[in-house]
């Protein structure tokens, strides 16, 4: 078998909001960042070290807008994707260079939104710990028509 591989999976906290960008003809992607922490003990001076890799994330149409609904700075998610690299000329004319993470699936972990309602005792129906996938509309897993 000669098959490739390029699959990620991250459980980490939004490091801003969902940066939407719309296109003609109804398609859009959201942007953001996401932040995974490592923590271990220096064994020379016995320091705790907490070192965070930032991640740029990609997700498109449907599954962009139930992010954008859902999460803010802060919140928790798990995503499931891969790796893309991209290239582009900036507006000064010097090549740039980005790799990103196009996001599949998604399961939101905790939200602030949900923190909110809960202080505020309202009803809200937000998806926590339901699996979305983004490459058939955003539809939960669970709810996929077939």
């Amino acid at each position: 078998m000669s098959g490739t591989l390029n699959k990620v999976m991250l459980i980490g906290h939004l490091g801003e909001d969902i940066k939407m960008h719309y296109f003609e003809g109804g398609n859009c992607i959201g942007r953001f960042q996401l932040a995974t922490n490592e923590v271990y003990i220096n064994k020379s001076t016995s320091e705790k070290i907490t070192s965070t890799e930032w991640h740029n994330l990609v997700v498109r149409n449907k599954a962009a807008e139930i992010c954008e609904k859902y999460l803010s700075k802060g919140d928790k998610i798990y995503v499931e994707g891969r790796i893309k690299s991209r290239q582009w000329q900036g507006e000064d004319g010097v090549t740039r260079n980005t790799v990103e993470i196009q996001v599949t699936e998604f399961t939101f972990l905790s939200t602030k939104k949900e923190n909110e309602s809960n202080k505020q005792n309202q009803v809200t129906e937000l998806p926590k710990n339901t699996n979305f996938d983004a490459s058939n509309n955003g539809l939960p897993i669970n709810d996929l028509p077939f």
